[in-house]
């Protein structure tokens, strides 16, 4: 009696996440740290990141280690359109998304030639190639960084000057593309990108075109990754070359294995727990990193299935 359950729960488990994330003001309302309310924000920004990675590495089995290219275009892009004097979000976030996409068709062209650890090699020097153009911007801070001081409008006014206000665009900006990201996947083009993955010769014979859907996935990933730039610049008021580089590119992996690969939603939860770990192991010890590492690994060692599979794995045992 109790299987059957466990697919309700399944599509169950965004909406309590999301739910539960809408009710983090109020909580701060009631006595929780200001802070949590910029962390969280934070952790949501990067959660469109890392769901934008899982739907590439979870759905079509795309190991991207350059993903964090697109966030830093997106970051570059609005910094540079706001020292420039260009702050209307409708004119800079499709420039943004458009800069995004035709770098990830270019880089994806090239990259899905390849497979396994080729792939990945290839994402990773045309992610390195990203982060050092971004350190030759001498004009927009080199390796310094860019400095904003001011954050993009929205018909002239400012939206993203309220922190809570804030919070709720990443929240809202979370949810769409979650859903977009379920929505493609339950859809015919998902269903032969995950085929892909499983078999990608099969699904050639039955007359789909394998690398023309991974790449629109990886280009629709690039955008996405892309927007997640553009809110993390308005949210640090900052950005860097850093933003691009190789680690950040494997901490989005950490957060999506940490979630559970392919589960989506999974992604978010990874990516929440990274971060909010992150940043309670930091504030205990200044050698954080030292105990921060071995706990992710043997959590996925052990968990096998991250923790979206942990908790699948409690619910049947309840049921059961």
């Amino acid at each position: 009696m109790g299987r059957p359950a466990l697919p309700v729960a399944r599509r169950l488990a965004p909406l309590v996440i999301l739910g539960l994330l809408a009710l983090l003001p109020l909580a701060t309302a009631l006595g929780l740290p200001a802070h949590w309310l910029t962390l969280v924000t934070r952790a949501m920004i990067f959660a469109v990141a890392a769901l934008s990675l899982d739907l590439i590495l979870g759905v079509g089995g795309l190991v991207s280690f350059g993903h964090a290219a697109f966030i830093g275009i997106g970051a570059y892009g609005t910094g540079i359109l706001i020292t420039e004097g260009q702050t209307e979000l409708l004119i800079a976030l499709p420039a943004i998304l458009l800069v995004c996409a035709a770098f990830a068709a270019v880089t994806g062209y090239v990259s899905l030639r390849t497979r396994g650890v080729a792939f990945i090699m290839i994402t990773l020097a045309f992610g390195q190639m990203a982060f050092y153009f971004a350190q030759a911007l001498s004009a927009y801070g080199g390796d310094d960084g860019l400095t904003l001081y001011e954050k993009s409008t929205l018909l002239g006014r400012e939206i993203f000057g309220n922190r809570t206000g804030f919070y709720y665009i990443a929240l809202s900006t979370l949810a769409f593309c979650y859903w977009l990201a379920r929505r493609l996947v339950a859809s015919r083009f998902g269903r032969v990108l995950r085929a892909a993955r499983e078999n990608a010769v099969r699904v050639t014979v039955t007359g789909y075109d394998v690398d023309h859907v991974r790449l629109g996935a990886y280009v629709i990933s690039g955008m996405m990754a892309g927007l997640a730039g553009f809110l993390l610049a308005n949210q640090t008021d900052f950005v860097s070359p850093a933003f691009m580089s190789w680690q950040r590119s494997g901490e989005l992996i950490f957060m999506v294995v940490l979630g559970g690969v392919g589960s989506l939603h999974g992604a978010i939860v990874g990516a929440l727990a990274f971060l909010i770990a992150e940043d309670v192991l930091s504030a205990w010890t200044q050698n954080w990193k030292a105990i921060f590492g071995p706990l992710i690994v043997l959590f996925v060692l052990f968990t096998q299935g991250g923790i979206a599979g942990l908790m699948t794995k409690l619910r049947g045992r309840r049921d059961g």
